[in-house]
C-alpha cells in the first residue's frame, strides 16, 4: 500500500500550525495536521486550580534536562491547540523599536530581516482571526495602526480605581490587548478568574484551537490527526527536498508523504525534531548547515508579583486588564529599556500552594484575597550558548542561561515601587526561571544570510526548499511582549507566499 500524500503536512496545533491550517483551508491542496497531543475535553475541571495547578492535569509528563543535567517537567501541554488553550490571550505587536537593534548593558538584542510596515497588514489580520480588543492610542509605545477590531475589555470596579489612582501618580496604565470571544456578551466570554493559565470551558479564549483548527476543519481539503508524533522527517536523496514525515501514531509507525512540511512544534520541540532527523548530507540535523539549529533560545525574563493590601479585600474576577509601558523604551534617565509590566489573572490559594508548597493554605488563601497580581517582563538577549539539544538516550536538553538579570531587576524595583506607592504593604516575588517555557522563542532564527541564520524572511528553510517552520523559532530578539500575535502574523504572512508559490496551481 502506498505511504498517504498530502500537498502540506503542517507538525503541530499551536498558534502557528493551528492558523497556518486555518490559512490554508478552503484552498486547493491536501492539508493534514499532526498533533502529538489529543483534543483537551471540556470538563469542569478546566477550571478547577488545585487539578491545573497543584495536579497538572493537563501538563505534559515529559521531563527535560536543564544545563546541569538535572531534569525538569516543563510548561508544556501537547493538545489540540497546544499551549495556547492556557495562554492569558494577551495578544500584542511589536514596537516599532523592537524589529531594530536595542542596545542593552549586557549586550544587544539583534534587528529583524523585516520591519514593522512590512508585517502590519497580517498583524491586521491576525487581531480579526483571533478577536483583539484593545484601544487605540491609550499604549503611548503603540505603533501606527488600524482601530482595534474590537473595543477594549473595560477594568472592573476595583481595578478601574486603581488605574485611577496610577493615573494620578504620572503612570501611563491602558487597556490590554486582550483575544477573548464576545466578553460579557449572552454565549461568549464571562470575564471570570480562571482564565489565565486555564484552558476555557466554555470556548470563549481566543486560542489556537478556537480561532484556528476547529474552523479550518469545517473545510474538505484540511485533516487532522491527533496522538500523531512526528519522528523524523524524510528527505530526497540530494537533502535538498523533504520528501516526508515519519509518524508515530498511537503506538503505530507509518510514513506519509509531503509536498511542503510546516514544522510549528514549538521553538524546542521543533529544533529538536531537525536535530533528531539527521541524514547523510545533514549530519547535524537537517537544515543546519549554520550549525544554529537549536542555538539562541529565549523565554523572557519573567517576574510574578502579588501585592498585598491588608485592609482591602480585591473583588476582583477578571483581573487580567493593565498594560503599563512606562519603562518600554529608553527614558528615566536610562539609555535602555526595562521592558513591561502588566496585571494577570486572579492568583488562586492552589497555585501559591502549588508554587510555594511551604505556605499553608490558609495563608495563601488570606494573601490572594487581599492581593493583585503583576507580571513584570524583561526581554532575554540571544546567546548562542542558550541551546536544545539531545541527549544520547533522545531526550530534550535544555541549556539555558538567563541575562539581562541587572535590566530586569530594575524593572521589578520600578514596579514594587509602584505598588507600594498605591498603598501596598507587601510584595511576594517569584520567578519560574528555566521550567517556564511559555514563551519560548529563537531556536531556529530567520534572516538574509544562510550562514547566520536557519530561515528566510518568509520562514523557509535555507537549506531545504519545501521545509517552512511558523512557531516562534524564527524570533532573532525576544522582545517583552507575548510573542503570540507576532507568531499569528508572521503565520498568515508565510501562508499568503507559500500559496502564491509553492501551491499556486497552473490554469
Amino acid at each position: 500500500m502506498a505511504d498517504p500524500h498530502f500537498d502540506v503536512v503542517i507538525i503541530g496545533s499551536g498558534a502557528g500550525g493551528g492558523t497556518m491550517a486555518r490559512a490554508l483551508s478552503g484552498r486547493d491542496a491536501s492539508v493534514l495536521v499532526l498533533e502529538r497531543g489529543e483534543w483537551l475535553p471540556q470538563e469542569k475541571e478546566n477550571w478547577d486550580p488545585a487539578e491545573v495547578w497543584r495536579h497538572r492535569r493537563y501538563r505534559t509528563d515529559e521531563r527535560w534536562v536543564d544545563r546541569k543535567g538535572h531534569s525538569f517537567v516543563p510548561f508544556m501541554n501537547y493538545t489540540v491547540g497546544g499551549n495556547t488553550k492556557f495562554w492569558g490571550a494577551a495578544l500584542f505587536r511589536l514596537r516599532e523599536s523592537d524589529f531594530g537593534p536595542v542596545q542593552y548593558p549586557d549586550g544587544t538584542s539583534p534587528a529583524w530581516p523585516i520591519d514593522y510596515e512590512t508585517l502590519a497588514p497580517w498583524y491586521d489580520r491576525a487581531e480579526e482571526l483571533y478577536h483583539v480588543h484593545g484601544q487605540k492610542g491609550a499604549d503611548p509605545t503603540e505603533p501606527d495602526r488600524k482601530p482595534y477590531p474590537h473595543l477594549a475589555v473595560p477594568h472592573e470596579p476595583f481595578i478601574a480605581q486603581m488605574v485611577d489612582r496610577l493615573t494620578d501618580l504620572g503612570v501611563g496604565a491602558f487597556p490590554l490587548p486582550l483575544g477573548l470571544i464576545n466578553p460579557a456578551e449572552p454565549g461568549g466570554c464571562l470575564l471570570c478568574d480562571t482564565c489565565n493559565s486555564f484552558p476555557c470551558l466554555l470556548r470563549a479564549k481566543s486560542d489556537a484551537d478556537t480561532c484556528g483548527m476547529t474552523p479550518a476543519l469545517e473545510s474538505d481539503n484540511v485533516a487532522l490527526w491527533t496522538g500523531a508524533r512526528a519522528e523524523r522527517l524524510l528527505t530526497d536523496a540530494s537533502g535538498r527536498c523533504v520528501t516526508g514525515v515519519q509518524v508515530n501514531r498511537r503506538g503505530e509507525r507509518m510514513r506519509l508523504t509531503a509536498g511542503t512540511v510546516v514544522l510549528a512544534a514549538g521553538a524546542v520541540n521543533s529544533a529538536a525534531l531537525l536535530l533528531d532527523s539527521p541524514t547523510h548530507g545533514h549530519p547535524g540535523g537537517l537544515a543546519n548547515s549554520s550549525g544554529l539549529v537549536g542555538r539562541h533560545y529565549m523565554a523572557h525574563i519573567s517576574t510574578m508579583m502579588e501585592a498585598f493590601y491588608p485592609f482591602q479585600i480585591n473583588p476582583t474576577s477578571f483581573q487580567k486588564t493593565v498594560g503599563i509601558h512606562d519603562f518600554y523604551l529608553p527614558g528615566h534617565g536610562r539609555s535602555y529599556p526595562l521592558g513591561a509590566i502588566q496585571s494577570q489573572g486572579r492568583a488562586h490559594a492552589a497555585i501559591v500552594k502549588a508554587v510555594m508548597p511551604g505556605v499553608p493554605m490558609w495563608a495563601a488563601d488570606a494573601w490572594v484575597r487581599h492581593g493583585v497580581d503583576w507580571l513584570a517582563l524583561t526581554e532575554d538577549l540571544p546567546d548562542p550558548e542558550n541551546r536544545v539539544s539531545l541527549t544520547t538516550d533522545g531526550r530534550i536538553s535544555l541549556s539555558y542561561r538567563h541575562n539581562n538579570l541587572q535590566v530586569h531587576r530594575e524593572l521589578v524595583r520600578e514596579a514594587v515601587r509602584m505598588m507600594r506607592r498605591l498603598g501596598s504593604s507587601g510584595v511576594v516575588r517569584h520567578r519560574f526561571k528555566n521550567a517556564n517555557t511559555t514563551h519560548q522563542c529563537g531556536t531556529l532564527r530567520f534572516g538574509e544570510d544562510p550562514r547566520t541564520s536557519v530561515l528566510d524572511p518568509y520562514c523557509r528553510t535555507h537549506d531545504i526548499e519545501n521545509l517552512f517552520v511558523t512557531d516562534s523559532s524564527f524570533f532573532p530578539s525576544s522582545a517583552a511582549v507575548n510573542p503570540g500575535l507576532t507568531v499569528i502574523a508572521q503565520t498568515l504572512r508565510v501562508a499568503d507566499h507559500l500559496l502564491a508559490t509553492d501551491l499556486e496551481r497552473p490554469a
